[in-house]
């Protein structure tokens, strides 16, 4: 049960994703094997980038910042909900609380950047293929990733204080499975609709800034590719952004269903699915979606196993 009472709470109980525990068990397994391949596959693709000198080049810069960034998203969620599956009591302290939904935004929204960042980058790629090296230059390169890790913790800082200001005084259960705004506004003792606005403002800035770029990027990319005279040539590139598209529908769309919605006290089954997607799912997608499909990145991995 929670707690009543007229002081700040200090813990907070996580409902998770079930209570059956045969469901729990399975649920560990599941997300256990999601957590090892993340893990895994962000880690190869980060050492591969680092020890290949042909993979630094600007696209696969970027994608060793997402890998990072995924490994780190990953970690801040998924071994905190491993061992909520086999305890009975799901409790996380205030103070953990905020660590883990502060660390979580900076990394999601640095993901949110850094995937408008590629998106552009493949755009110069095959719509400016001629000024591609004076565009994408390394000083270029560096400042849009700094940009990205700089928005992430700026859209966090926002959030987090916005959501941790108000007071939480009642109960301390919370019908989630790890500490992201949207449920913690729930629990909150005092109206909460100056945090929402600032949480929606943010979404603006880092959700659909982002996708409207991704969109424009790839539109014109499709565009391009319609001319080319190769078959095989149009047939890989909608393949690749076919992919990547796959990768925004899961983490946008699972991600703006959950900031840019009007709070409700409630928070049902569907939405903590949907926001496995976001939280999880794409972390361990990114790495094959992106990297590992590629014949560079498949050739770099032949020469290291031949060590």
């Amino acid at each position: 049960m929670g707690k009543e009472n007229q002081t700040n709470l200090t813990e907070f109980i996580l409902l998770g994703l079930s209570s059956d525990d045969q469901t729990q068990i399975l649920l560990f397994v599941i997300f256990l094997i999601i957590y090892l391949l993340t893990v895994s596959g962000n880690l190869l693709i980060i050492l591969l980038i680092h020890i290949d000198s042909r993979l630094h080049t600007p696209m696969y810069f970027f994608l060793k910042n997402l890998s990072f960034s995924d490994l780190c998203f990953s970690t801040t969620i998924v071994p905190k909900m491993l061992l909520h599956f086999l305890v009975m009591r799901k409790t996380i302290s205030f103070a953990g609380c905020s660590i883990q939904m502060f660390f979580f935004l900076i990394m999601g929204c640095t993901e949110s950047s850094l995937l408008a960042v590629m998106s552009y980058d493949r755009y110069v790629a095959v719509c400016k293929p001629l000024h591609y090296s004076t565009i994408m230059t390394q000083r270029v390169c560096v400042l849009l990733a700094i940009g990205s890790w700089a928005s992430g913790v700026f859209v966090s800082l926002v959030d987090t204080t916005f959501t941790l200001c108000l007071p939480y005084q009642g109960s301390n259960v919370i019908n989630h499975y790890f500490c992201e705004p949207p449920a913690l506004l729930k629990l909150a003792s005092k109206e909460t609709y100056k945090a929402e606005m600032a949480i929606f403002a943010m979404g603006v800035v880092i959700l659909l800034g982002p996708v409207s770029l991704i969109l424009f990027s790839y539109w014109n990319i499709i565009c391009a590719v319609i001319q080319i005279q190769s078959g095989d040539g149009r047939l890989k590139v909608f393949s690749t952004c076919g992919s990547h598209f796959i990768v925004v529908i899961f983490f946008y769309g699972s991600t703006i269903f959950t900031y840019m919605q009007p709070n409700t006290k409630k928070m049902d089954k569907g939405n903590k699915v949907i926001s496995v997607f976001y939280s999880v799912i794409t972390s361990m997608m990114n790495p094959f979606i992106y990297s590992l499909r590629n014949k560079d990145v498949k050739e770099a991995f032949r020469k290291v196993l031949r060590r």
